[in-house]
C-alpha cells in the first residue's frame, strides 16, 4: 500500500500533483480530487490507484471533448480525431463520445442536417460538394443521403445564383456563350450536376441581348487586333479567329469583325 504524503496545487487552476511515499506519483484534476477524496495521509492500493488514473483520463477525454464541441458542432470522427490529436486513450476517447452521444450533444444525423442547412442559407456548394465534404467527416452515408434528401432542386438552383452571380458583371465584356460557359464550369467544380448547372445559367442570364453582344464583341476584337497587330495579315487574321472563338463569339461574328462591321477597318489600324 502506498500512502499520500503530499498534494500540491499545480500552476496550472485546477489540476494537483500527487506525491506517494515522499515522490511524485501522478496529477488529477480538482474532479478527481473531490471524486476519492485524496488527501495525505491516505492509503491507495494499485487497484485503486489504477481506478483513479482510469477515472482521471476519462474525466480528461470528456473534459476536452466539451471544451471542442463549445466552438461549434462537431461529427463524431471530429471529436474521435481530436482526441487521438491530444494523446487520449482510444478505450477513454470512446466512452466520452458514447457519453456526449447519449446526452444528445453528439450526433452525426443532426450534424449533417445542420451542414445542409447552413449551406443552403449560406453557402456555395452544390449536392456533390456538400456530399464529400460530409464524408470526409466521417459522416455515415446514408445519413449524408437522408440529410440531402428533402433539399429540392429549386433550392439548390438559389445557392447556384448565389455562387455565380458576380459573373454576370461580364456580360457586355465577353460573348454570353464564354459567361455561360464560366459559370457552368464554375457550378460543376463547386459540385453541381450538369443538369442543375445547365438549369442555373438559363435562368439567370437572359437571352443575348444585341446591343450587349456587339459591345462584348468590340471589346475582345480590339484586345486581339492589338496583341496580334505584329503579325503578318495572314497569320493575324489566324491568330484573332482562335482567340475570339475561345472566348465565346461564333464564326459569323468573327468574320463580321474582321470585315470591319463592328470597328471599320480604317479605325481600327489607328490602334
Amino acid at each position: 500500500m502506498a500512502i499520500i504524503t503530499k498534494v500540491s496545487a499545480q500552476k496550472r487552476q485546477g489540476r494537483y500533483n500527487i506525491f506517494l511515499d515522499q515522490e511524485y506519483a501522478f496529477s488529477v484534476s480538482e474532479k478527481t480530487l473531490a471524486e476519492f477524496v485524496l488527501l495525505k495521509g491516505q492509503e491507495l492500493s494499485p487497484q485503486k490507484i489504477n481506478e483513479i488514473l482510469d477515472y482521471e483520463a476519462n474525466a480528461k477525454a470528456s473534459d476536452l471533448a466539451a471544451r471542442y464541441l463549445s466552438y461549434q458542432p462537431r461529427t463524431v470522427k471530429e471529436v474521435t480525431d481530436y482526441l487521438s490529436q491530444h494523446e487520449i486513450s482510444r478505450s477513454a476517447a470512446k466512452r466520452a463520445v458514447n457519453e456526449l452521444t447519449q446526452l444528445g450533444y453528439l450526433e452525426d444525423a443532426a450534424y449533417a442536417r445542420l451542414f445542409v442547412k447552413n449551406n443552403l442559407q449560406v453557402g456555395k456548394n452544390g449536392p456533390g460538394a456538400v456530399r464529400r465534404d460530409l464524408k470526409k467527416k466521417g459522416v455515415d452515408d446514408d445519413l449524408i443521403e437522408a440529410a440531402l434528401a428533402d433539399v429540392t432542386d429549386e433550392e439548390w438552383a438559389g445557392v447556384g445564383k448565389r455562387l455565380v452571380k458576380s459573373l454576370l458583371g461580364q456580360q457586355g465584356k465577353i460573348a454570353k456563350r464564354e459567361v455561360d460557359r464560366k459559370m457552368q464550369t464554375k457550378l460543376l467544380s463547386h459540385g453541381f450536376s450538369g443538369s442543375l448547372a445547365q438549369a442555373v445559367t438559363q435562368d439567370l442570364v437572359p437571352e443575348a441581348d444585341e446591343d450587349q453582344e456587339r459591345a462584348a464583341l468590340a471589346k475582345q476584337g480590339l484586345k486581339a487586333y492589338k496583341r496580334f497587330k505584329r503579325y503578318e495579315p495572314g497569320v493575324r487574321e489566324q491568330k484573332m479567329r482562335q482567340y475570339l472563338y475561345s472566348h465565346g463569339f461564333s464564326g459569323d461574328e468573327i468574320s463580321a469583325f474582321l470585315a470591319g462591321e463592328i470597328i471599320p477597318l480604317e479605325e481600327l489600324e489607328e490602334y
